[in-house]
């Protein structure tokens, strides 16, 4: 019970700490004007000057440019033989259905989001926040949509009905390109931040969204590369005091990776904590942050039976008929007794009715 208490005392304190970071970038708007006598001297309409000649990179960058960095990248790791000839029969299949699936619904879904619904829960209210300036726009958007995802992300660890939904995303015996888009799709459809996004874009935050929107990519996209761009910043001791900073603010390979890792018992995976996507500071300020330096030397799930492409993809809709999945029919998701000493992940993966 004690331990229980404790667990929602901790929740109860950083979800206040949440609410008092989501009002930042609005007291820091609003002093701006008090301190200017409230004249709006630039908007987000307008970019900034210094940023003008970047607008073109990130327009192409979030239309197509992306999804090519992607598969480049992608190509460079299998030709670097990174992924250990992991990625075969169902692992392929899932990766690829990931992968294009989202790129042909979530458009769809944010577009009727934005053009049908947003019009009639805030009528009159588009393009209301345009006065905003961009850097106003930027930080606003930066923090709502990151901290919610923090939160998203990390409730899905944290109880266990909303584990299957994200435990595709865990099962990835390898990181990299190939795994980054692995997700059920109702974790994808549902995920949070996304309509918060649309939301600001509607309200007229549509430039600050898109720098977010692109920056987040690149780092998200870093973090789950199989090519550790962070290392040179371990190995060099000129480099320390900006890697320093730099893990604890964004997320990088070795603190994503930990979060992949199978296990939390050789002190470098870290499954019940690093949730951060673009922002690392969040496991920071709410205690669930790892940091070592180094790699896991194995990724996924120890319970993993390489379900069916389509029950990891489209469950609870499909089944696993795999024997002992967590995604078969009559398993229950409920948290079972954690091993002290090893602490495989996750803890509620094997429970039946």
């Amino acid at each position: 019970m004690a331990t229980v208490h404790n667990s929602n005392k901790n929740l109860t304190r950083d979800l206040s700490i949440s609410l008092f970071i989501y009002t930042l970038p609005v007291l820091a708007i609003y002093l701006y004007f008090k301190l200017s006598n409230g004249l709006v001297s630039e908007s987000h309409i307008a970019l900034p000057a210094f940023l003008e000649f970047a607008k073109p990179a990130f327009e192409n960058i979030r239309t197509w440019g992306l999804t090519v960095f992607m598969i480049v990248l992608g190509i460079i790791e299998f030709t670097a033989g990174l992924y250990d000839d992991e990625w075969t029969g169902e692992e392929r299949k899932i990766d690829i259905v990931s992968f294009l699936a989202p790129k042909l619904i979530l458009p769809a879904v944010i577009a009727f989001f934005s053009l049908k619904v947003l019009p009639v829960l805030i009528p009159n209210l588009e393009n209301s926040l345009s006065w905003v300036p961009f850097w106003g726009g930027f930080f606003l958007i930066a923090v709502a949509d990151d901290l919610t995802q923090y939160w998203y992300h990390r409730l899905h660890h944290q109880i266990p009905f909303l584990w299957r939904f994200h435990r595709t995303h865990h099962s990835a015996p390898y990181m990299g390109m190939a795994m980054l888009s692995r997700q059920n799709f109702i974790y994808t459809i549902f995920f949070s931040q996304i309509y918060l996004t649309a939301t600001l874009t509607f309200l007229g935050l549509g430039l600050p969204a898109l720098f977010v929107l692109v920056i987040k990519s690149l780092i998200t996209l870093g973090a789950h590369s199989s090519i550790a761009w962070d290392k040179p910043f371990y190995k060099y001791k000129v480099l320390h005091p900006i890697e320093w900073v730099l893990e604890r603010l964004i997320s990088t390979p070795a603190t994503h990776h930990a979060h992949h890792a199978d296990t939390s018992g050789d002190g470098v995976g870290h499954f019940k904590g690093n949730f951060g996507n673009m922002f690392f500071i969040w496991d920071v300020i709410f205690g669930t942050g790892l940091i070592t330096r180094q790699f896991p030397k194995s990724y996924g799930i120890k319970s993993y039976k390489q379900e069916e492409w389509y029950a990891q993809f489209l469950w609870p809709i499909f089944k696993s008929k795999k024997e002992g999945s967590a995604l078969a029919e009559g398993v229950l998701s409920v948290p079972l007794k954690q091993n002290p000493v090893v602490e495989n992940q996750p803890v509620f993966e094997t429970a039946q009715s």
